[in-house]
C-alpha cells in the first residue's frame, strides 16, 4: 500500500535532530543546515508546553541543554520561548518548522502524553498529514495519537512490535496488523539490525529505518545490508557516502 511519507527512493537520509553534530541538537541553525545540504527528512522529538504548543525538543526538561530550567509540560510557552539552546538558540514550534519548509518531511517521536492533542492539532492546521510520520517509545501514546487524528498518518513500530518482528511472527500475519494500524516503517537501534531482521520486516511490508549512526563504516554496512533509512547526526558524512554510492538524491526538499 502507498505511503506518501516514504514515498523516496531509498534510502532515506534522516537529520537526527536536525543533525546534531554539526549544530546544537533541535536548534533552527540544525535543522537550516540539513536543508540546505539537501536532506528531505529531518527527525526531531516533540513536547507541548503547559499552553498546548508543541515545541520541538528531546528531553523533558530544559536544563540539560538550555541556559533555563522546568518541565516543559508545565511551564507556558512564553516561558519555554524564553529558553535558549545551548545559550544562544530559541526553541523551535514545530508549527513553524513545517510551515517553513512545505517539501520537507518530518519524523517526529512523541515524548510526552501532552504533545499527543497538541500533534493533532498542529497537523489540523497545517494539513500536513503526508509529511509525517510519528513514533515514540511508547505503545500507549501511539494508540492515543492514532484516536486523535482525524485520518491516517504514516507511523513507526512500537518496541513491542520491533521485538515481534526480531521473534520472526509470521509476516502475513504482521502486515495486516500493521496495515490497519497505518504502520509503514520499524525505526530500530542500529544494533538491532540483521540480513534477518530486515528481510522479516520486508515481508511485513515495512521500510527499515535505523538510529542512530554517525559511523561511515557502519553506514555503509547497514546500507549493504539493505536498510531502507539511516538516522544520523552526522549529516555531512551520510551524504558523502550516499553520493559516493550514487544513491544521494539530487533534488532536496527545500
Amino acid at each position: 500500500m502507498r505511503c506518501a511519507f516514504l514515498d523516496s527512493a531509498p534510502p532515506l537520509a534522516f537529520a537526527h535532530r536536525g543533525g546534531a553534530a554539526h549544530h546544537p541538537e533541535n536548534s533552527w541553525p540544525a535543522f537550516e543546515h540539513a536543508v540546505r545540504l539537501g536532506y528531505a527528512y529531518l527527525e526531531t522529538d516533540v513536547h507541548a508546553t503547559a499552553d498546548g504548543v508543541l515545541v520541538a525538543f528531546h528531553d523533558r526538561r530544559l536544563d540539560r541543554i538550555t541556559d533555563s530550567t522546568g518541565w516543559i509540560s508545565r511551564l507556558p510557552h512564553r516561558e519555554v520561548a524564553t529558553a535558549r539552546i545551548a545559550g544562544t538558540e530559541p526553541i523551535p514550534v514545530v508549527e513553524d518548522l513545517l510551515m517553513a519548509w512545505p517539501g520537507v518531511r518530518f519524523n517526529l517521536d512523541l515524548k510526552h502524553p501532552a504533545a499527543v492533542p497538541a500533534l493533532a492539532r498542529v497537523l489540523r492546521r497545517t494539513a500536513a498529514w503526508d509529511r509525517v510520520c510519528i513514533t515514540s517509545f511508547s505503545a500507549r501514546r501511539l494508540h492515543a495519537i492514532r484516536r486523535e487524528l482525524d485520518r491516517p498518518v504514516c507511523m513507526a513500530t512500537s518496541p513491542v512490535a520491533a521485538g515481534v518482528l526480531t521473534l520472526g511472527a509470521p509476516p502475513d500475519i504482521l502486515a495486516a496488523r500493521f496495515a490497519r494500524l497505518s504502520v509503514r516503517c520499524a525505526q530500530v537501534p542500529a544494533g538491532l539490525v540483521t540480513s534477518a531482521f530486515v528481510r522479516r520486516a520486508h515481508a511485513a511490508e515495512l521500510q527499515v529505518h535505523a538510529w542512530t549512526v554517525n559511523d561511515p563504516v557502519r553506514m555503509t554496512e547497514l546500507l549493504d545490508l539493505g536498510v531502507d533509512g539511516i538516522m544520523t547526526d552526522e549529516i555531512t558524512t551520510l551524504r558523502d557516502i550516499l553520493s559516493g554510492r550514487g544513491q544521494w538524491p539530487t533534488d532536496g526538499g527545500a
